[in-house]
């Protein structure tokens, strides 16, 4: 028969060992802090020095016996929140040792810095106006310089017909257009059908229903097909061009292309911005026959408007003059939204927070500049009568 030996009595542990313990001395006595106060035992005893509380908290600290930096940053911060609330909190009966380690502790912790008070005043308020001019001006001849720098390389590897990268050209435009047709189409038949419903609520009023094909023509194939598309590339577009150089040159990868004598710009620029040059006016015509589309439905289900009728009256009626200023914006558009992508892209720094921060910029600026570029077209042509 088998028996186990009794282990005996468990051993107490040391008084450095036992994790630390506030106590109170009683009503206006303060309290008492024993035991070891160090990384292992400071988060049950966090609920304790958050209930410290008054004008004047007295801590006796003659049993503390041993005390690390996350002791003394949690006794700091139990002290800074008393003097916030207008108390103060007393270490009596501190060790030399354990007060130097607050104290470094404390000299440690960072105060953020007092708000800046802003005063208003005319002079600052234009020096601010000439900056922010200032740098757009800066941004428009980067980005001019960039359009120089493509056109520039494009015209040299025309002259040198093998230094051009056809593999980086298709993948990149596989990239920038064909994965970008779902979403371009979805986008332009919902265009096209919500134009055709809400042209039918107004033109029903004053029995000229039919006009809605030439309002869905116009509007598609003059404005908001390729605007849109445009909108979405840029969305897409200039984000990814941005996401890609910069993490290049996070890594120093454009900088070992300069030392093995391999042109950036050639690499990365131009076959991004040709793919662009490329693909989007391709998107622009599906959005133009999707936004058709969409109109001719809801033209039907809506208006009674049958297909028949509808296509008669769009080639009957409508000018070739608005295809062909919908199609001269498209390659404004690409070299604005490659331009800019790229570009910021060569911008970002050593860090992420600078990708992240030139990614939402360049998707902002893109489609800023692609509706400006837009409404400086549309306010030409009307100067030109097309």
């Amino acid at each position: 028969m088998s028996s186990t030996a009794d282990p005996g009595p468990t051993p107490a542990l040391a008084p450095g060992d036992a994790p630390a313990r506030l106590t109170s001395l009683g009503e206006g006595a303060g309290w008492r802090l024993e035991g070891a106060l160090t990384l292992r035992s400071v988060s049950a005893l966090l609920p304790a020095l958050d209930r410290l509380e008054g004008t004047q908290v007295q801590l006796d600290m003659g049993r503390l016996a041993r005390l690390d930096t996350a002791g003394a940053y949690a006794l700091e911060r139990a002290r800074a929140r008393i003097a916030e609330a207008g108390g103060e909190l007393r270490f009596d009966n501190l060790d030399p040792d354990h007060a130097a380690l607050l104290d470094r502790v404390a000299a440690a912790i960072p105060t953020p810095p007092a708000p800046e008070r802003r005063v208003w005043t005319l002079a600052g308020t234009l020096e601010a106006v000439g900056r922010g001019v200032a740098g757009a001006g800066q941004f428009l001849a980067e980005i001019c310089a960039m359009l120089g720098l493509f056109l520039a390389r494009l015209g040299r590897m025309l002259r040198h017909p093998q230094e051009f990268r056809m593999t980086a050209l298709v993948h990149h435009a596989d990239e920038v257009g064909w994965r970008a047709v779902p979403i371009v189409m979805l986008m332009s038949f919902l265009i096209g059908v919500v134009l055709a419903f809400q042209g039918a609520v107004q033109l029903r009023a004053f029995g000229a229903e039919i006009f809605v094909v030439d309002l869905i023509a116009i509007s598609i194939l003059r404005e908001l097909g390729i605007l849109l598309t445009a909108i979405i590339v840029a969305g897409r577009t200039a984000s990814s061009f941005t996401a890609a150089i910069g993490s290049m040159k996070m890594r120093e990868e454009i900088d070992a292309m300069r030392t093995l004598a391999i042109d950036p710009a050639i690499v990365l620029f131009v076959p991004r911005i040709l793919a662009l040059l490329i693909t989007l006016p391709i998107l622009g015509m599906v959005a133009n026959v999707l936004g058709l589309f969409g109109g001719m439905m809801m033209a039907w289900i809506e208006l009674g408007i049958s297909p028949g009728v509808f296509m008669t009256r769009l080639i009957e009626d409508t000018s070739l003059d608005h295809v062909l200023v919908g199609f001269s914006k498209a390659p404004v558009f690409a070299i604005i939204i490659g331009g800019i992508g790229c570009h910021a892209g060569m911008q970002v720094g050593g860090n992420a927070e600078s990708l992240g921060r030139q990614t939402s910029a360049s998707v902002v600026r893109a489609i800023f500049a692609v509706i400006l570029a837009n409404a400086l077209f549309s306010v030409f042509f009307a100067l030109v009568g097309m």
